[in-house]
């Protein structure tokens, strides 16, 4: 927990003037399929002849509430500038990306992408969204995790370096941990051994140049004080969204029987640390319902068991400003 509290000192308030902004969102989308049938994966809870009847028009209705949602996360800001860069969990394939950037809501942005392709048994990836007006795309490399013993094929850590408008170099990894599948204490182990994975590669940029700009984002399924967080935290990682709040009711970005959580996280390196401005979690009303068993708001997710919700998903997005 050292890295955390150390955060409280290091994070303080930047005026906004000259200085460049970089935005960063992160968010796990819910299964975000198209309607076609891959042999090679296990995606047939979302197909038209599945019990959730996953046709086009719900799958069109869903890309372009993702796209509303990225969007408004711009709302956050002075002038609404579109986020710089975007993580994205749960996505199945190229497809779906294209649709979302260039057929959705968003697709006056212009956003790039790039997507993983990874052996999770479900078909689902993570991928990066970016504009090439504030992010050159340089390099990209994919992080493949070795399956442990009983460990089932995850997704692989997405690791993008790029350069800022300000002409510094920025790393980028985007990772979605395996699931608490089977209940959090036997699941442990498959989690931190993402985070292992992740450390080595973070250790490698560090030594090379101890002031590299690094950015962590995705769903760790694990909460800020777990096991394979404390990895991250002694690897040089800090939680810059260890306590993000939503500024319409929300404590986490993830609701479970009436209790908010954090699953998803952002960790930077030191370097970027003391330029982290604010992070926050959009919770905008349209975002969220109330929440009728436990009181309160709950995140307006796309099903509800078996039935169509018409929502978003059951992660709110988390929002991040740094300035350079």
């Amino acid at each position: 927990m050292k890295n955390i509290f150390l955060l409280v000192i290091l994070i303080i308030y930047i005026p906004v003037g000259a200085q460049t902004r970089l935005i960063a969102v992160e968010l796990n989308t819910e299964n975000l399929y198209d309607t076609i049938h891959d042999s090679l994966k296990n995606d047939q809870e979302f197909l038209p002849d599945s019990p959730r009847h996953w046709n086009s028009l719900k799958y069109w209705q869903k890309i372009n509430r993702i796209g509303k949602e990225i969007i408004s996360c711009s709302e956050y800001f002075p002038g609404r500038p579109l986020p710089d860069i975007v993580a994205l969990c749960e996505v199945e394939n190229d497809s779906v990306l294209f649709d979302l950037t260039r057929r959705s809501l968003l697709r006056k942005a212009r956003y790039e992408y790039v997507v993983t392709s990874s052996p999770d048994l479900r078909g689902i990836n993570v991928a990066l969204l970016y504009s090439p007006f504030t992010f050159q795309c340089l390099r990209v490399d994919t992080l493949r995790i070795t399956p442990l013993k009983n460990m089932r094929p995850t997704r692989d850590i997405l690791h993008v370096t790029g350069r800022t408008v300000d002409n510094d170099t920025l790393h980028v990894f985007v990772l979605h941990s395996p699931s608490r599948w089977g209940g959090e204490i036997v699941s442990r182990p498959y989690r931190v051994h993402v985070i292992n994975r992740l450390c080595v590669a973070i250790d490698s940029l560090l030594v090379a140049n101890p002031k590299a700009n690094i950015i962590v984002m995705g769903d760790f399924n694990d909460y800020t004080d777990s096991k394979a967080l404390q990895i991250a935290y002694s690897h040089n990682l800090f939680n810059v969204s260890h306590d993000a709040k939503g500024s319409n009711g929300a404590q986490g970005t993830y609701r479970y029987k009436g209790i908010w959580h954090s699953l998803d996280h952002i960790l930077v390196s030191p370097n970027l640390a003391h330029r982290v401005n604010n992070c926050t979690i959009n919770d905008q009303p349209f975002l969220t319902e109330p929440d009728e068993k436990y009181g309160g708001i709950k995140p307006r997710r796309n099903y509800l068991g078996m039935r169509f919700n018409n929502g978003f998903s059951d992660h709110l997005p988390l929002v991040l400003e740094i300035i350079f």
